[in-house]
């Protein structure tokens, strides 16, 4: 039994170690979880004409994993960091927002990856994405000029503090 199979399965969020295991087993194991968050939509948006077309209230109690899975199953890269905390994988890193339910998605890379200057259009490319699926992406930015951008559900829909 793989570590994936003992503890679940989580989306990357670019803070960990490089993903383990087989490149094609994760590619399922992504494949299955945003087929299931799919169905989560299409379950409980029902009166919304375009169900899967909006993030769930599941989704924006839990939006870093949510943004983090939709992201990961468009194929893009999550960065990751060694033991020491160290990074060495280039790619997007989902954190928490200032706000409930918003999250903030950044480029980041190892020293002299070249990140900060991929990040406007790697941003970009992640914005397309998540507003695909519903969301609202706005590029930022913020201090020593780097780019990021802010996530949050569409307007109208449930956030966590909304109760």
């Amino acid at each position: 039994m793989g570590a994936e199979e003992e503890t679940g399965f989580e989306p990357a969020i670019g803070e960990g170690p490089p993903l383990p295991g087989p490149a094609d087993r994760r590619a399922a194991s992504v494949r299955t979880a945003f087929a299931g968050m799919l169905q989560i939509r299409r379950l409980t948006n029902t009166g919304h004409p375009a169900p899967e077309s909006v993030p769930a209230p599941w989704e924006t109690h839990r939006a870093v994993r949510a943004v983090a899975l939709t992201l990961e199953a468009s194929g893009l890269i999550a960065s990751a960091v060694d033991a020491s905390g160290q990074r060495t994988v280039t790619g997007y890193r989902v954190t928490a927002g200032t706000a409930p339910g918003t999250t903030r998605v950044e480029w980041l890379g190892p020293p002299g990856s070249g990140a900060a200057h991929e990040e406007e259009a790697e941003l970009t490319r992640c914005a397309a994405v998540l507003r695909e699926w519903g969301w609202t992406a706005l590029l930022y930015r913020g201090p020593r000029r780097r780019r990021f951008l802010e996530v949050e559900p569409p307007a109208g829909a449930p956030r966590p503090d909304s109760r």
